[in-house]
């Protein structure tokens, strides 16, 4: 199929936060194979903010797994009501047998060239697009979240922010809160203040931890939409924080960050961009990560 024969594309992407952000990469790789196509994206409730602002999408539509089979039907019926020239496939649940498309690419005949989740997306769409190198994981921002960020942040110190999010949904993938504050202590004198992250559910915990923190702190958990995180997150000169959602966002805004692995597969899992990097327990416990090797790792990435 010619570049100019494809304007029309769907893709569809994943339903977790940190799942969505690793595949646009493939996202990005479609625009810029068929730059004058408009990418139509089926995804979740939860994640659907993060492609919000990507200009070159367009319709934005909801896989609801809650919603059993009738929610899969009205989902059928809204797709069919187009064309597409191009649908890429990267939860191969069978939906796209339903469609109307020229072609479909899907996971199941696809040959991942490595084993992190990005590149198992990517090889999907690798061989079509003739094998390009994988972009970083992006998000887009508007001026509003952008000016959302400087007005939350105008009261700290400096512009040397560390980025903090002690929380996660599971709790064996919680470094212990007090290992947050020793850590902060022992960079002190690489940052001028505190920013604490996370969900409306880890407010308390955020609360808790800014109360012994030796740097100014502000807490916005629960206070920000994603994509409001995202702009706050971009602003940081650093991120620290355990395996979850918001270690993707701010990768994908281009923040450096450190992300403390206890359980799960980094190297499957990593976020997805060249500041990227990570620390993992050797016994898959978490809380056998000791602060000094979180103090190593962070000033490594600040060249200090």
């Amino acid at each position: 199929m010619k570049q100019t024969d494809t304007s029309k594309i769907l893709l569809i992407t994943l339903s977790n936060i940190g799942d969505a952000v690793m595949t646009t990469p493939v996202l990005e790789a479609l625009h810029r194979h068929y730059p004058q196509a408009i990418i139509d994206i089926v995804t979740d409730a939860r994640a659907d903010q993060l492609f919000t602002h990507c200009p070159y999408r367009g319709t934005l539509l909801n896989k609801d797994k809650q919603a059993g089979w009738r929610g899969t039907a009205t989902l059928v019926r809204q797709l069919r009501n187009k064309y597409y020239d191009l649908v890429v496939d990267l939860r191969t649940d069978g939906l796209t047998l339903l469609l109307r498309t020229g072609q479909r690419l899907t996971r199941r005949k696809a040959r991942s060239p490595g084993y992190h989740a990005v590149e198992r997306h990517f090889s999907v769409i690798a061989d079509h697009l003739g094998n390009p190198d994988i972009p970083a994981s992006r998000l887009w921002l508007s001026e509003s979240e952008q000016t959302f960020a400087r007005q939350q942040l105008s009261g700290l110190p400096g512009q040397r922010w560390l980025a903090l999010a002690p929380g996660a949904r599971w709790h064996p993938k919680r470094w212990p809160t007090q290992h947050f504050r020793a850590l902060t202590e022992q960079l002190q004198g690489e940052f001028d203040a505190v920013v604490l992250l996370g969900d409306s559910s880890e407010n308390d915990l955020c609360t808790r931890l800014g109360k012994t923190l030796p740097l100014p702190v502000i807490n916005l958990a629960g206070k920000t939409g994603l994509l409001q995180a995202a702009a706050v997150l971009a602003q940081a000169q650093l991120f620290v924080g355990n395996d979850s959602g918001l270690g993707h966002i701010a990768a994908a805004t281009g923040t450096q960050t450190a992300t403390v692995f206890g359980p799960g597969d980094p190297a499957r899992y990593h976020p997805w961009h060249p500041q990227a990097r990570w620390i993992q327990s050797s016994t898959g416990s978490i809380e056998d990560i000791a602060v000094d090797t979180v103090t190593k790792e962070v000033l490594a990435i600040l060249g200090t």
